[in-house]
């Protein structure tokens, strides 16, 4: 081969270089709320760049990301749900879990306050006023961590909030942006996670209410899927990006996430308890 031929054959397989670097890459479920919160467009990019590994992510409500693990479409999972967290592990679909960060929930609402919630540290007792004023509720209706917790919620006020469906208690099975969208269009209250509130534009009259209950905290955890029950999956890129999330790379560029001067999320990866 002349060195003609070969500076040749070079030019023509540089094209195809960066694709072929792009195709080192994990697929990622997790939940709305990191993906609307923005988290995602500050976090990813400096894994990528500290690794060389892409970040493909598939934005849905907890549950249906568990479910995308369960099947093996995914080779990683970040949700807010710790209870079907531990049973995904305990399954033997993933694991095992690992604390990441946290925030909390917040009641959302109408500035007016039809159901007379403002201020309440209670949240249960403000979902009870809620119910019992009959005013409009969004929920998210789609197996999200906050679904999740909306749910426990009402259980804790004692409330069947499924007989006012259609009525006063208005599921939307979205994201937890569009459910704000609703929300400020019906001039409804909702449970939303703070993140997102924070990243949220179109509030309209609508004001966080009711925070503070230690009930509202919201816990996220990393597990990467099981190549036992899934080989296909990229294992070791999946651990890769486990171990930078929690370490101290990770947890600095969660940490100095910010909107407007507030930080949207707290990492909190080995503390006990979590």
């Amino acid at each position: 081969m002349t060195m003609r031929h070969g500076l040749l054959v070079l030019l023509l397989l540089l094209p195809a270089l960066p694709a072929a670097a792009q195709e080192r890459f994990i697929t990622l479920a997790s939940t709305t709320s990191t993906e609307q919160s923005g988290l995602f467009a500050h976090l990813l990019p400096a894994f990528t760049a500290a690794t060389g590994i892409g970040v493909r992510v598939v934005a849905l409500g907890t549950g249906q990301a568990l479910d995308v693990g369960r099947r093996g479409d995914a080779d990683v999972l970040l949700v807010h749900d710790r209870a079907a967290e531990e049973a995904f592990v305990a399954e033997g679909w993933g694991g095992p879990r690992h604390a990441v960060m946290y925030n909390d929930f917040v009641v959302i609402g109408p500035a007016a306050d039809p159901a007379g919630i403002a201020g309440l540290r209670d949240s249960a007792a403000a979902l009870r006023r809620i119910a019992a004023a009959g005013v409009p509720f969004v929920s998210r209706g789609d197996r999200s961590g906050t679904h999740a917790a909306e749910l426990r919620l009402w259980h804790l006020a004692g409330i069947d909030a499924a007989a006012g469906r259609g009525a006063w208690y208005r599921e939307v099975g979205q994201g937890m942006g569009p459910a704000l969208n609703a929300a400020a269009a019906q001039r409804a209250y909702l449970l939303a996670d703070r993140g997102t509130w924070l990243a949220f534009r179109n509030r309209q009259d609508l004001r966080v209410l009711v925070e503070g209950d230690r009930r509202l905290f919201n816990q996220y955890g990393v597990i990467a899927v099981s190549p036992a029950r899934h080989p296909h999956v990229k294992s070791a890129e999946a651990e890769r990006f486990v171990a930078w999330l929690v370490g101290p790379p990770g947890q600095a560029a969660i940490a100095a996430y910010r909107i407007e001067g507030e930080s949207l999320f707290f990492p909190n990866a080995g503390r006990p308890g979590t």
